[in-house]
């Protein structure tokens, strides 16, 4: 085996850069093992969500335990995850995200099905070069949007549905129900937020 990497570029449409660096037979190694030691624990999470092990999957489950949503029999359903059961929102459709980091971005959709984004995110982290960094699995704030009204204000600035979609710094601040309880569309209990601090890392 060579003990040099090559450079990888991306594309001329730019992207990241993979710098050459030495590798050697040990590193390999170690990584094999890490990734039996990861298998293994998401092979036990997944027998848990009866999911495989992905931040949507996973995300979906703990947001339908602690927000007592009904998820949809169907993973692959396009429009929405669920439903909320109790309160304010009960009945209203709702599309769980888990991003590990909270970049400013969100996977949007213009389905007149849809009542409500909630999503979950790890560290707030400026959009940039990953090198170096990690994107732990914890949750470090929740958000509730309203899907018709950030699709009227995301239309308004001329900003495309879809994948990454931008939303403002203001429309996260006002959307926040957790730790900073901003929105008045849910209120957080105290034994909600006693369940999401065991998620903080």
């Amino acid at each position: 085996m060579t003990k040099e990497r090559a450079a990888r570029h991306c594309g001329s449409g730019g992207g990241e850069q993979w710098e050459s660096s030495v590798m050697g037979d040990g590193d390999l190694e170690r990584i094999a093992e890490l990734l039996a030691g990861r298998n293994a624990i998401d092979g036990e999470i997944a027998a848990i969500i009866q999911r495989p092990m992905t931040a949507g999957h996973l995300g979906e489950w703990i947001a339908s335990l602690i927000f007592d949503i009904e998820l949809e029999e169907s993973a692959t359903n396009t429009a929405f995850d669920g439903r909320f059961r109790v309160g304010p929102l009960q009945g209203r459709t709702v599309n769980v995200k888990w991003y590990l980091k909270q970049e400013g971005v969100l996977d949007t959709s213009s389905s007149a099905t849809l009542d409500y984004y909630l999503v979950l995110t790890g560290p707030r982290s400026a959009a940039g070069p990953s090198r170096g960094g990690t994107r732990p699995w914890c949750v470090r704030a929740v958000y509730l949007f309203d899907a018709r009204r950030l699709h009227d204000e995301q239309d308004a600035r001329g900003v495309r549905t879809g994948t990454a979609s931008s939303v403002l710094r203001r429309q996260w601040d006002e959307a926040e129900i957790y730790p900073r309880n901003c929105n008045p569309l849910l209120r957080v209990s105290p034994h909600q937020v006693e369940l999401l601090e065991l998620l903080t890392g």
